[in-house]
C-alpha cells in the first residue's frame, strides 16, 4: 500500500472511531448525556489522527477533516441502533444526538487536520 491508498484512509476513520466509542459505548444509558459524554479521550484520539493522516500526506485536507470527522457520529448512531433493538423508545431524540456529535466531531477533526497541515507544508519545505 502506497501513501495515498485509500486503505490509509479506512484505518484512520476505524482507529477513531473505536478511539471515540471505546470509552463512549461502555457507559450506561442512564450516564450518557451529550455532548459531556463525548468529551475527553475519545476526541483528543479524533484530533490526533486527523493531525497524523494530514501530516503523512494521505489525502486532501477536505477528505481528511471529513472522513475522521464522521468517526463521532458513526459512534452515536452505533449506539443508537444497538439500544433502539434492546430498547425501543430509548432514542427519540436521534436526530439531535447526531448532529451534536457531528458538529464535535467536525471541530475536533478540523484542528487536527490544521496542525497536520502544518506539519505537511513545513516538511514540504527545503531548507
Amino acid at each position: 500500500m502506497n501513501r495515498s491508498s485509500p486503505g490509509w484512509l479506512l484505518i484512520a476513520f476505524l482507529i477513531a472511531l473505536i478511539g471515540v466509542g471505546f470509552r463512549y459505548w461502555q457507559m450506561a444509558y442512564s450516564q450518557v448525556t451529550l455532548p459531556e459524554s463525548l468529551y475527553g479521550p475519545g476526541l483528543v484520539a479524533v484530533g490526533v489522527v486527523a493531525m497524523m493522516a494530514r501530516a503523512f500526506g494521505l489525502a486532501r485536507f477536505w477528505k481528511v477533516w471529513l472522513l475522521v470527522a464522521a468517526s463521532v457520529p458513526c459512534a452515536v448512531l452505533a449506539r443508537i441502533l444497538v439500544e433502539a433493538v434492546s430498547r425501543p423508545g430509548t432514542h427519540d431524540l436521534w436526530p439531535l444526538e447526531l448532529a451534536v456529535a457531528a458538529g464535535m466531531g467536525l471541530v475536533a477533526s478540523v484542528a487536527g487536520a490544521l496542525l497536520g497541515s502544518l506539519f505537511l507544508l513545513r516538511s514540504s519545505k527545503r531548507p
